[in-house]
């Protein structure tokens, strides 16, 4: 999978949002000067697919608190989804699913995602009150029935676009 380099980013922090270890990330970007990386810069990152190799994609619109499934480019489904709300907004961007974990407890419901943004994921919700709404610290909430839908049906290095 290849990533590119966003303002603000270190090859560290670019370890960080996809749990690699920077020695692995160094070890896969032969030639590369770890302290001297720069803005548009493409950089491979070891042990995900290329998104372009899978059928499934996802776009977030935070103004419409929705998630939609994409097979193939065609609509498959859209769920509501709670949203970041006020200081703490949903990250705008491109990513893609690092992980899955089912039954994290607390607020996450029954089925965690990772997105390859450190701290941030797709996940369930004990609160299906919160749906439709900007209540969440910046993650994506699910009715849990639905997270566990989505998760049954992507593969990990799912792409996810979150956009306004």
């Amino acid at each position: 999978m290849i990533h590119t380099v966003k303002r603000g980013e270190t090859l560290s922090s670019i370890a960080g949002d996809y749990r690699i270890s920077l020695a692995a990330l160094i070890a896969s970007n032969p030639g590369i000067t770890p302290n001297l990386i720069y803005v548009g810069q493409r950089i491979t990152i070891p042990g995900f697919p290329s998104p372009a190799s899978l059928p499934f994609s996802i776009v977030v619109s935070l103004s419409n608190r929705t998630l939609t499934l994409f097979y193939r480019g065609q609509v498959r489904k859209v769920y509501p989804v709670g949203v970041g709300r006020m200081l703490h907004e949903t990250p705008v961007g491109d990513f893609i699913i690092i992980n899955k974990a089912p039954n994290p407890g607390g607020p996450y419901g029954t089925m965690w995602m990772s997105l390859s943004k450190k701290s941030y994921g797709i996940h369930g919700t004990n609160d299906p009150s919160s749906i439709g709404k900007y209540v969440s610290k910046g993650c994506v909430r699910m009715h849990n029935k639905d997270v566990e839908e989505l998760s049954r049906t992507i593969p990990i290095g799912t792409p996810v676009s979150i956009r306004p």
